[in-house]
């Protein structure tokens, strides 16, 4: 698979905080010579309030985000033969995964009626990878990449994110997904890990397919 392959338009790679979303899209996205799509964090100016205090900024922080992604997926929604393949680090509709998360009830009424008026709409992927790591192995990556705010967050929240994550996306059927442990994989540094998931991804995987990076053994 390779810059000349034409057979995906449209690839998303999820999950949770710390479990290294961003930095394979950017591989990927190098790879197949995509155009990339990132969340653009740093941009939201009520995040690291939310990290601080999560219930009294977690409203602006959610609402921030959600006009931020549906501005970014706009120009996704015209109707270009010749659009580039683009590969996304967020699923839209992973935005309602974290305001139910975070929100209270109250709050999430608010944000429902937010997203209805909106109607929000991204064309759907041909594929999405999804990360999953335990929590500790979460915790030790966020702590690894050292960003002051994230020094914050803690194992029970990470627990109900990832469990989140789990629910949201066994009843996901908007595209075929990979499922991918990524606990010891390295596709930053790794080569054959990540020759071996960018095969995975080659082949097309329809509905649910589980990848899982076998450790090499010497002989």
């Amino acid at each position: 698979m390779n810059a000349t392959d034409q057979s995906y338009r449209y690839i998303v790679i999820e999950g949770p905080i710390g479990v290294g979303k961003t930095t394979l899209t950017r591989r990927v996205a190098e790879s197949l010579g995509g155009e990339l799509l990132l969340e653009a964090a740093e941009e939201n100016p009520f995040l690291e309030r939310f990290y601080e205090n999560p219930r009294h900024a977690a409203l602006p922080t959610q609402l921030h985000f959600l006009f931020q992604r549906v501005r970014q997926l706009e120009p996704l929604n015209q109707a270009d033969l010749f659009r580039p393949l683009c590969i996304a680090d967020f699923l839209l509709e992973k935005d309602r995964l974290f305001a139910h998360l975070n929100l209270d009830e109250h709050e999430r009424e608010l944000y429902d009626q937010i997203w209805a008026t909106l109607s929000p709409r991204a064309p759907a992927p041909d594929l999405v990878v999804y990360l999953q790591a335990p929590v500790p192995v979460l915790m030790e990556r966020i702590a690894r990449r050292a960003r002051p705010c994230e020094s914050r967050l803690d194992g029970d929240y990470l627990e109900r994110l990832s469990a989140a994550y789990l629910d949201f996306f066994h009843h996901y059927s908007g595209a075929p997904v990979l499922i991918v442990n990524a606990a010891e994989a390295n596709f930053e540094r790794s080569d054959a890990d990540y020759t071996a998931l960018l095969q995975e991804i080659a082949d097309r995987p329809r509905g649910r397919r589980y990848f899982n990076p076998l450790p090499v053994t010497l002989s």
